[in-house]
């Protein structure tokens, strides 16, 4: 079989992994998917945001100010907003051959392929909409055409990568920085273009606030480290060793290096659950002496690639992270592919049979996955919406807890809510860097302790967590899919 009818077997393999149950693992949207497809199918209606703003390059959401690039794709399908993540994680795969078989060989680029099609770091942030898979893809392509020479392609998809997710408008310039150092290509009129066209105003927009809100919630030097740098300078010497410079490189530098820790590669990945299956490895265990041993094989564009990818991620103080390791790939695989490529026909087949084994136990352990973690994806919303949805002209009042976060949001987006009317009638508050929507129509969005000092109409619906239980006559309850209770419908 030729080359290219294993890459298209490899992709169709990968694309069907993805498109499986796609809305079934993980479990629900959480409220940044709902986000993303709730402002999609807001400017399919009315061409602005959720917020009225006409065609944003920025997307305020609820604060944390979402890139654009992603909510535009998912114009295509706001109700299936996973389908562009899974169609840009499926596009990775041929993408990786291409680039495997650049650097080294059919066989590198094969295998480079396999592993994004089914390792769990690609696998699983590809059946979620995620604005870091989009932001991969962007970098890979970028680098592909560097690497072929194709500077003006290769600045214009780099320079894509930076209106996509926010780890890549860190690497993204720098690589460029290094590639026209190391190779020093011809740049013409077309090159200093796009580079001013896509580079200045992300530098512009980073310098605003809107540009800035995310990183002062992330950055290394938050309240809490500039406390504990205070704290830390009432020793002798304090001010010396203990100062936010110091602080800041010794942390950058621990960050830095837990990126290449077996530990969050192959033994336990990544902390949050959202973004990797807890206590399994993002690249299975029989893939690292593989790993290390790529590291043998690069060549100078390719050890930039690996040392600048972690740096964005190492300026965040919840490092090491799985999306902020995105610049990563798929240079990971393609490392695995480097080191497995030095031995011959018996040991590639055992590592073959491996990754069969690995792929077929971390898929069937996926399972588990859905029922112990349906809290951390705010299972449930979908259902109590259109519960409420059924019965909506029988209560003059309907009162909605804000435990599991951003109540508004689902409502908008499971019923689905007229953009143009959500834009005008929603009414809100700003506060610790948050936009906090309290009331739309006859809804009322509050806190789990403020239900009970509110005063209710005769007639009103109530939607608490079991943590919040009030006098009344309890309708319903909806589960978590571990049986616990999520949410508890009454009727005042």
């Amino acid at each position: 079989m030729s080359h290219v009818k294993w890459l298209l077997l490899i992709a169709a393999a990968g694309l069907i992994l993805r498109l499986v149950a796609s809305n079934f693992l993980p479990p629900s949207l959480n409220w940044d998917e709902v986000s993303l497809g709730y402002n999609a199918y807001s400017l399919l209606q009315t061409g602005r945001d959720e917020w009225g703003t006409i065609l944003p390059t920025i997307f305020r959401s609820f604060g944390d100010y979402k890139l654009p690039i992603y909510v535009y794709l998912a114009t295509i399908s706001p109700f299936f907003v996973r389908l562009p993540s899974i169609v840009f994680g499926t596009l990775l795969i041929i993408i990786t051959y291409l680039l495997g078989w650049r650097l080294a060989s059919p066989f590198v680029g094969l295998t480079s392929a396999v592993l994004v099609a089914i390792s769990p770091w690609t696998w699983w942030i590809s059946r979620i909409a995620l604005e870091a898979n989009v932001g991969a893809l962007f970098i890979a392509i970028g680098i592909c055409c560097l690497l072929v020479r194709k500077t003006n392609l290769g600045i214009l998809f780099l320079g894509l990568s930076v209106w996509a997710y926010n780890s890549a408008r860190v690497f993204s310039p720098l690589f460029l920085l290094a590639y026209l150092f190391l190779h020093r290509p011809k740049l013409t009129t077309i090159s200093y273009l796009l580079t001013a066209f896509l580079f200045i105003p992300m530098v512009i927009q980073l310098l605003s606030p809107s540009g800035q809100a995310r990183l002062s919630w992330l950055t290394i030097l938050d309240s809490g480290a500039i406390a504990q740098i205070d704290q830390l300078q009432s020793r002798p010497g304090g001010r010396l060793l203990y100062n936010k410079a110091t602080y800041f490189l010794y942390r950058f530098g621990q960050n830095y290096l837990s990126y290449f820790s077996p530990n969050f590669l192959f033994l336990k990945g990544g902390d949050h659950y959202q973004f990797s299956i807890q206590n399994f490895g993002l690249l299975y265990l029989v893939s690292l002496p593989f790993f290390y041993l790529g590291l043998l094989k690069l060549n100078k564009i390719s050890w930039a690639w690996l040392l600048l990818a972690p740096i964005a991620g190492s300026l965040t103080r919840d490092a090491p992270h799985v999306l902020r390791a995105i610049p990563m790939l798929p240079l990971s695989m393609l490392l695995i592919a480097h080191g497995l490529d030095r031995f011959g026909r018996n040991v590639k087949a055992l590592f073959f049979v491996g990754l069969l084994i690995s792929t077929i136990y971390y898929l069937v352990s996926a399972n588990s996955y859905r029922n112990n973690y349906s809290q951390s994806w705010q299972y449930g919303y979908s259902k109590v919406v259109q519960f409420i949805k059924q019965r909506y002209s029988d209560y003059d009042q309907i009162i909605f807890t804000k435990k599991y976060g951003e109540p508004h949001e689902f409502v908008a987006y499971f019923w689905p809510w007229n953009p143009a009317d959500f834009q005008l009638r929603k009414q809100w508050d700003y506060h610790a860097n948050w936009y906090w929507v309290n009331a739309l129509d006859k809804f009322t969005f509050v806190n789990d302790w403020e239900i009970g000092q509110l005063t209710f109409k005769p007639n009103t619906l109530v939607v608490t967590s079991p943590e919040s239980k009030i006098s009344g006559r309890e309708i319903t309850t909806f589960n978590f899919l571990d049986g616990q209770p999520a949410f508890i419908v009454y009727e005042k």
